[in-house]
């Protein structure tokens, strides 16, 4: 994978490329289970999820692995479709703040985590910034959970803007925000971008 300016993790022993997901899906959710805190039961039904996810048209993902092939990172998205079941949870919420149009054209980040012991190295920006970079949509859109957090720091410094904030999903027990921002990320260096991220 060439190398992009202001993509490249901290760590040198660490590499992000392409990630065969339905082959690591374990790995990837052993990384999501310790980053998210994440019981047997949910591990079990977010495979589930995950492999469903790959399956959809544009799928793609990356992950971040040391020399010894160690999973530590990954992302997955794709194209966004207001049939999914995650916009139709987040429709109503944009709706009402006027930004439903983010739902088209849109590149979805589904998932991002990055493992504890690896976090502040600039993984998590490599990771995203990659992946957005491959996509074909004039702009991304993700929730994290609304709460000020490193996680969320990072996604503003890559240019991304709350949406909507206060988006209940069922059986989430915290309330997520729907962040968006235009493509490509801001890199470190231009304007608006600032420190922090996993």
């Amino acid at each position: 994978m060439p190398s992009i300016p202001g993509s490249s993790p901290r760590t040198p022993d660490v590499q992000v490329g392409p990630l065969d997901l339905a082959a690591r899906v374990d790995d990837a959710l052993a990384v999501q289970a310790l980053a998210f805190g994440l019981s047997e039961e949910e591990v079990g039904v977010r495979r589930h999820i995950v492999l469903r996810h790959n399956l959809q048209r544009g799928c793609r993902a990356l992950g971040a692995t040391t020399a010894d092939g160690r999973l530590v990172g990954f992302v997955y998205g794709l194209p966004n479709d207001r049939v999914h079941w995650w916009s139709t949870v987040v429709e109503p919420y944009l709706r009402v703040t006027g930004d439903d149009g983010w739902l088209d054209d849109s590149f979805v980040i589904t998932e991002l985590h990055v493992h504890p012991a690896f976090q502040a190295r600039g993984i998590g920006r490599a990771l995203i910034t990659t992946l957005t970079d491959g996509a074909g949509q004039p702009r991304s859109i993700l929730s994290a959970i609304d709460t000020e957090s490193p996680a969320r720091r990072m996604y503003r410094s890559l240019g991304y803007a709350d949406l909507a904030r206060q988006v209940h999903f069922p059986s989430a027990p915290t309330p997520y925000a729907v962040m968006g921002a235009p493509l490509p990320l801001r890199r470190p260096g231009t304007a608006g971008s600032g420190a922090g991220g996993i």
